[in-house]
């Protein structure tokens, strides 16, 4: 027995071991195999030791990819721990800024950006044996991405590489079915936990806002258990680092003495990382807060009871606007599982769920895979970087969505990190090789060019971190989106701010990362310019420029509007945007003020400039500039005197269009024509033109567009003869059959010429005092005699007294009753008995005329 096998005897009788056989057996003869086993199994820390006396493992190295540092260390020092070893000699690790290995490590667990590294700068994998894709149920974006560029490199150039997926909620049979590969099952022994619900009357009165939910259960429920549960400590999941503070500050003076309360988030100090996941030296009961960082990997000494918030916060990617927001959600099932089961892994356990049973059914099954949500730019580099143009073409578990692809690749253009091809360009190359996002590697990249390398340095690190100056107060409200300023903070320039603290730990870590940066830059100098702010956020996020409209509100290049509170920044007219909140209302978090002359210098193969020709609504009239443009910003306008007269003459119909057919200065005898024509039209419409609201205005360049050549305002449109411009289209014989068909006036018996009324073209109106008709037996027809005029008869006064299609059968019955009536009401006026003999009149006795 070699001494790795002796030693395998000794390790802890973990439920993982009795799969280890099977497990090597199946790696033996297949180069993949999938393992499932429970949280608490011991798969991260036994699996890889295991493998080490595995025959085809020759002398290569085996990586462990865990998803976040801190588990990535412990699983290093609890192997090395077995091994009864330093940590750096048989098993290692690598994470961001820290290595810890030397020529004997064989086992070196990383985290997942690491083996994207380690795999582009050397495709073959010289020299590693296995990689193991611990923890992949939790899909995150580089490890589908490591796993894609491992298989692809397994395909062409390394079929001995062993790849290991390993899981304790994934569904290991689907993903051994797409892997083709074998899976193998450990039961493990999780002990039982209990599992209590709220009533739903209790989350209810909690509140409807997630903030105010939170800061009610939590600190109840905590204090709650301490005081029914006598022993054991409390794991507290919390969606991220403001409620955890929030929560803590809520317990204050409120915990027993013989009580610690301890914080569990990715950007804490290591050392407080580690005291929150050791039992207590102090050997005190312990609170530990934390983020979903605890769901998984690690081993939280001493816990036996778990309150879950129910929340988790993740990135979520809006492939409209460009951006990546953190969405606070509610936990999965999976998720709630996982953390539950923290409560089991050294004994039985209790689980509080500050939510009810009802509300357990309504969770999903499982998160989305962050591949669906986040933002692809970094991958597409990668991919970019391998030789691959159409991702589609790798071994994916869930292909990336082509609208996030499409958006990256553009952006890698525009950050000039890949060409038209898809390519990638020297540049592209360099900035990958920073592991930060490409946006933030072009701001480094190019700052280092301009001579800010460590101004670039120290913004790309502000820039990837949490936000170093915070709130006193805990509570959600705005914070100084000056970029500037923390700058000024971070170069120790500046005064402490009213109303803010500095968060050390963000500032250690942004320190520590920006001495990284120029240390890979090989940056000599360390001196920081808080006024290159604005410049190097520009180069960053060209697509996220702005130009002040009014005090507190911006307009992006893309057009969208944001609130920014400009007088911060001394009401520069324009800024560099790096953070924006896209909420209903729109708000700029984090930016920095740049001038025009940069945005001319460094942005010139951007700016456009052209003719703008445009409707002015306050003024009415048409407005021509020439406009210098970079997106929707204008940099520079001058009035144009003279200005195309089509463009001017398009703007101005346009601007009619929009304002609608039937609000054009059409003038009484314009619209009488409309209306004959109208009439005729419902009686041929093959030869008479529609000029209806909707078809005029669908042929309006047809009859309006020449007649507006040489104007610019609305007052100038009110002064042409629409009559004309409508009778225009008419031909000469149309003209003719038009005051045939459809005259604009009737002459009536008196010898008045009378208006005819068309505006219902089913029934022209002939309106016409009674006196004047004396005389007329049949009903006047228009339309080829083919329509009777209604007859509105009128009394002296011009009020109708009668109205008829039939003036032979009126004057044989109606006009007898009428006349009763009209001769007491107008005695000076004639009311003949036979009114078709009479002389028709308009006038009275005495002045017939």
């Amino acid at each position: 027995m070699n001494t790795t096998s002796k030693l395998l005897a000794t390790l802890p009788d973990l439920p993982v071991v009795e799969a280890l056989p099977q497990l090597l057996e199946v790696l033996n003869s297949n180069n993949r195999a999938v393992l499932e086993a429970p949280p608490g199994a011991g798969k991260t820390t036994l699996v890889p030791l295991a493998l080490l006396d595995a025959a085809w493992r020759e002398n290569g190295k085996i990586l462990v990819l865990e998803p976040r540092r801190l588990a990535t260390r412990a699983a290093a020092e609890r192997m090395a721990d077995l091994l009864g070893e330093p940590v750096g000699q048989t098993v290692g690790y690598w994470v961001r800024m820290d290595h810890v290995v030397s020529r004997k490590t064989r086992v070196e667990v990383v985290t997942e950006g690491i083996l994207t590294r380690m795999i582009q700068d050397d495709p073959a994998l010289e020299g590693v044996a296995a990689i193991i894709f611990d923890e992949f149920h939790e899909r995150n974006l580089q490890a589908d991405l490591g796993l894609a560029l491992a298989l692809d490199a397994q395909a062409v150039l390394r079929p001995d590489l062993r790849i290991l997926v390993m899981s304790a909620t994934l569904d290991a049979t689907a993903t051994g079915k797409w892997l083709k590969a074998p899976v193998v099952r450990s039961e493990g022994r999780l002990f039982p936990v209990q599992t209590n619900y709220l009533p739903p009357a209790e989350v209810a009165a909690a509140g409807a806002y997630l903030a105010q939910r939170l800061s009610n259960l939590v600190p109840r429920a905590i204090l709650k258990v301490l005081n029914q549960e006598l022993e054991g400590d409390i794991l507290v999941f919390l969606p991220g680092m403001g409620e955890i503070r929030k929560v803590a500050q809520q317990l204050e003076e409120k915990l027993p003495a013989e009580v610690e309360l301890h914080l569990l988030h990715g950007d804490l100090p290591l050392s407080k990382q580690v005291a929150a996941i050791q039992p207590s030296t102090k050997k005190k009961r312990k609170i530990v807060l934390a983020t979903s960082i605890a769901e998984t990997s690690l081993t939280i000494e001493g816990v036996k009871i778990v309150i879950d918030g129910g929340y988790a916060r993740v990135p979520k990617f809006v492939p409209r606007t460009g951006l990546t927001t953190l969405d606070t959600v509610p936990v999965s099932q999976a998720g709630a599982d996982q953390r539950r089961g923290r409560a089991g892994r050294l004994g039985p356990g209790i689980c509080y769920r500050l939510w009810s049973e009802a509300d357990q059914l309504q969770l999903p099954a499982r998160q989305a895979p962050e591949i669906f949500e986040a933002d692809l730019t970094g991958l597409v580099l990668e991919l970019a970087l391998w030789g691959v143009k159409d991702a589609t073409t790798l071994n994916w578990l869930d292909v990336p969505p082509a609208a996030a692809l499409a958006l990256a690749k553009d952006l890698l253009q525009r950050l000039q990190a890949i060409d038209h091809s898809g390519n990638p360009t020297a540049h592209g190359k360099a900035l990958a090789s920073l592991g930060i996002h490409p946006r933030l590697g072009h701001l480094v990249m190019r700052g280092h060019e301009l001579s800010f390398g460590a101004t670039a340095c120290a913004l790309a690190a502000l820039l990837s971190e949490r936000d170093i100056l915070k709130p006193i107060q805990l509570s959600w409200g705005d914070g100084i989106p000056d970029l500037q300023l923390r700058l000024e903070l971070l170069a120790g320039q500046r005064p402490p701010t009213p109303g803010f603290m500095v968060d050390e730990n963000a500032l250690r870590r942004v320190k520590e990362q920006a001495l990284n940066l120029r240390q890979r830059l090989r940056e000599a100098g360390s001196s920081i310019n808080p006024e290159q702010a604005g410049i190097l956020t520009a180069l960053a996020y060209p697509d996220r420029l702005a130009q002040r409209e009014t005090s507190g509100r911006v307009r992006l290049v893309s057009g969208q509007r944001a609130n920014l509170p400009t007088e911060l920044f001394g009401e520069a007219e324009f800024y560099a945007v790096a953070h924006l909140d896209l909420a209903k209302q729109p708000r700029i978090q984090l930016a920095a003020p740049i001038t025009k002359a940069d945005l001319q210098e460094h942005f010139s193969d951007q700016v456009e400039t052209l003719q703008e020709v445009k409707w002015a609504e306050a003024t009415q009239q048409v407005k021509a500039r020439s406009i210098s443009r970079l997106g929707a910003l204008v940099l520079d306008e001058s009035a144009i005197t003279k200005p195309d007269p089509e463009m001017v003459s398009e703007a101005l119909l346009q601007a009619l269009r929009e304002k609608g057919i039937d609000r054009l200065p059409w003038s009484d005898a314009a619209l009488r024509v409309r209306q004959r024509l109208a009439f005729l039209h419902t009686l041929d419409p093959t030869t008479w033109p529609d000029v209806s609201s909707e078809s005029l205005a669908e042929r309006i360049n047809e009859w309006l567009a020449p007649h507006l050549l040489g104007l610019r305002s609305l007052d100038q449109v009110s002064r042409l003869d629409f009559q004309e411009i409508l009778l225009s289209g008419l031909s000469w014989e149309q003209r003719q059959e038009m005051d045939k068909l459809a005259p604009s006036h009737l002459q009536v018996p008196s010898g008045s010429r009378i208006a005819i009324d068309y505006s219902d073209t089913d029934t022209p109106v002939l309106a016409v005092r009674l006196q004047e008709v004396f005389g007329m037996l049949d009903t006047p027809r228009v339309g080829g005699g083919k329509v009777p005029l209604l007859i509105h008869l009128l009394s002296p006064a011009s009020r109708p007294v009668q109205v008829t299609r039939d003036l032979r059968s009126f004057w044989s019955s109606g006009y007898f009753e009428v006349r009763k009536d009209l001769r007491g009401r107008y005695p000076k006026h004639h009311w003949p008995e036979d009114p078709l003999s009479a002389t028709p009149t308009r006038g009275t006795k005495k002045r017939p005329q």
